[in-house]
């Protein structure tokens, strides 16, 4: 039997990190550039973190400080090392919530032999393992594509699917794979690369608006299992 590959976002689809995340970016920032990563921090109103990769955020939100994307670019490296080691000492585990139905589906779908679970998120590898691991759910997956991959999301899917191929001894197509995520940058960077993809409104992103940006299907949380199964069926 071929395996299908489930790709899954983060934040807004398995989990919300309270803030703590945005936090620890800022100051990643401020530690990296000083004053005018302090700037940054203080523009940042009216910008959304959601969809967008680690290195974008910081390309964007420096930018608005005035500083150039090649310079910013050159200490992307830098204002990864502080913000992850600054999330491992903030992050609560009690403030860390798994969105409803997740826990539920992960150990569902782990029970298919014809599925094999990854990520696709703009997080860094090491927040990424940082916020999974403090639900425990690292384990339900296997391989993925992140922050570190690219600057912008459309970039990752390739990566993906090239270790899901590895991972299966065969080439892995894009529409063998399903995304899972719950904002309009999923919904994008999914159809950009011809991936099904189902959306769910846990974050900031209604049904109604998933659907309109075009999400093969979309669903209010990932309690509604029926649409997640007849998305894999």
């Amino acid at each position: 039997m071929r395996a299908r590959v489930v790709l899954f976002d983060i934040d807004g689809t398995l989990l919300r990190c309270g803030g703590q995340a945005g936090v620890a970016f800022l100051e990643a920032l401020a530690e990296v550039f000083g004053p005018q990563g302090v700037r940054a921090g203080q523009l940042r109103e009216g910008y959304s973190f959601a969809g967008r990769t680690d290195p974008r955020i910081a390309l964007d939100l420096m930018a608005r400080a005035g500083i150039g994307e090649a310079e910013v670019r050159a200490r992307l490296g830098e204002v990864r090392a502080c913000y992850l080691r600054r999330l491992g000492a903030r992050l609560d585990p009690r403030r860390v919530e798994i969105l409803p139905g997740v826990r539920e589906l992960l150990e569902a779908l782990r029970q298919r032999s014809d599925l094999v679970l990854g990520l696709l998120t703009g997080n860094w590898l090491g927040g990424a393992r940082l916020k999974l691991g403090a639900l425990c759910l690292e384990e339900h997956f296997s391989f993925g594509a992140y922050g570190d991959d690219g600057i912008d999301r459309h970039e990752l899917p390739p990566f993906a699917l090239a270790r899901a191929s590895a991972l299966c001894d065969r080439e892995v197509e894009p529409r063998e794979a399903l995304v899972i995520g719950d904002t309009l940058e999923d919904v994008r960077c999914a159809r950009h690369h011809g991936i099904p993809v189902l959306a769910v409104a846990t974050g900031r992103t209604s049904v109604e608006e998933l659907r309109a940006g075009g999400a093969d299907w979309a669903v209010p949380s990932l309690r509604d299992a029926p649409a997640v199964c007849g998305a894999l069926s």
